[in-house]
């Protein structure tokens, strides 16, 4: 069989496919299969409408329910309904670009939930980065533009999107189903600029997957997402020590997860998720399997190595336990704000204000950008 060849398509050729060959089936015209540079086999059917334009129809890829057979049988109903005077694969295109932004919210999140969508480093999304976006659809892209079809958005639409949302236009308060919790979104300029982030890259997979042929968010002009540069000052770290002293009543696994944090420096989600399978006591190390720049190895200082070792080990293999067995400690947050009520400390101040004092403070002390980055888990220092 040549490249590009005519016989009657069968499962005997179908199997016999290259890459980049396309089989003309000889008895219905224009009905063939064809193999890109992947493995999948792909049934489709050329033909011009009565206006003599002429269209590409996919039926299917190979498969249940799609053989040869059924394959074909499709295709002479679509030529049945050409012949009529339809369009069917115009009517197609049509229905594409008649998607919502809402739908194609939805189909973003069902491809990066299934692990069809790679970050830059070539890894499918993290749960806590799905959680995110699911929080800024839900909260900002739905309520804002979700009705709209996703021709019709344009770069204006994009622009007042964004000031709508830095505005507060989307503040609300909800009750959740779990007892005393709720959701507060806020918006500013901070949400507005991550949420047209995300936005960007919701039409840039809403143009891979053909719904549209255009990216509205390429050339709005951001609000400068700031960089935090809050830091303890000497007494606050007096302060924040003193507290960690008077935690009776507070979860004891959350006030050692707070000190290994403003010892360390961590993300507190790799300390919340750090095992201690993960810890070479020997080499004062932690070598980490997933972190937000991939793989990991720490060097942990003689006094964080003394820390770890006056904890008691949980059955679960979680350093940092929570009460429910096997189930990373979710309610870290609210425990570390206790812990920040107890020292007298701005409310401003968060576990990741730890982190940046920590890189603060050895940059105080002399060590270089990159020795801070190894340590504190940065792909480059910052």
């Amino acid at each position: 069989m040549t490249k590009n060849g005519k016989a009657r398509i069968g499962l005997r050729n179908i199997r016999a496919l290259q890459e980049h060959e396309t089989l003309w089936d000889d008895r219905v015209v224009g009905f063939c299969a064809r193999r890109r540079n992947t493995p999948a086999i792909v049934y489709g059917l050329k033909y011009r409408t009565k206006q003599g334009r002429q269209r590409w129809y996919t039926i299917g890829r190979h498969g249940a329910p799609w053989t040869p057979e059924t394959a074909r049988a499709e295709a002479q109903q679509v030529l049945s309904e050409v012949a009529k005077g339809h369009d069917p694969a115009g009517n197609k295109i049509t229905q594409r670009h008649s998607a919502t932004i809402a739908q194609i919210c939805d189909e973003y999140l069902a491809a990066a939930g299934a692990g069809r969508l790679l970050t830059r480093r070539g890894h499918s999304k993290k749960r806590s980065t799905l959680v995110t976006d699911q929080s800024r659809i839900a909260a900002h892209i739905k309520p804002l533009l979700g009705s709209r079809k996703i021709s019709d958005v344009a770069r204006k639409d994009v622009e007042a999107f964004m000031h709508d949302v830095a505005e507060g236009r989307t503040r609300k308060r909800v009750q959740l189903e779990k007892p005393r919790a709720v959701s507060n979104v806020r918006g500013g300029r901070g949400a507005a600029t991550r949420t047209v982030g995300l936005l960007g890259a919701i039409f840039n997979f809403a143009i891979r997957t053909g719904v549209c042929d255009q990216n509205p968010v390429v050339g709005v002009l951001r609000f400068a997402d700031g960089k935090r540069d809050r830091r303890l000052s000497n007494s606050e770290y007096n302060q924040l020590g003193s507290a960690l002293e008077r935690t009776d009543g507070i979860w004891p696994y959350a006030v050692s997860a707070t000190r290994f944090l403003a010892m360390t420096g961590w993300r507190s989600g790799e300390a919340l998720n750090l095992r201690w399978c993960d810890i070479d006591f020997e080499r004062h190390l932690a070598r980490l399997p997933d972190t937000k720049t991939g793989f990991s190895v720490r060097v942990l200082s003689a006094s964080v190595v003394g820390e770890l070792d006056r904890l008691a080990r949980s059955d679960d293999g979680l350093v940092f336990p929570s009460a429910r067995k096997g189930v990373p400690m979710t309610g870290f947050p609210s425990l570390f704000r206790k812990i920040v009520q107890i020292g007298e400390l701005p409310a401003d101040i968060t576990p990741h204000v730890l982190r940046h004092s920590f890189a603060s403070v050895a940059a105080d002390l002399g060590f270089s950008e990159l020795t801070i980055a190894a340590l504190i888990g940065h792909r480059a220092g910052s």
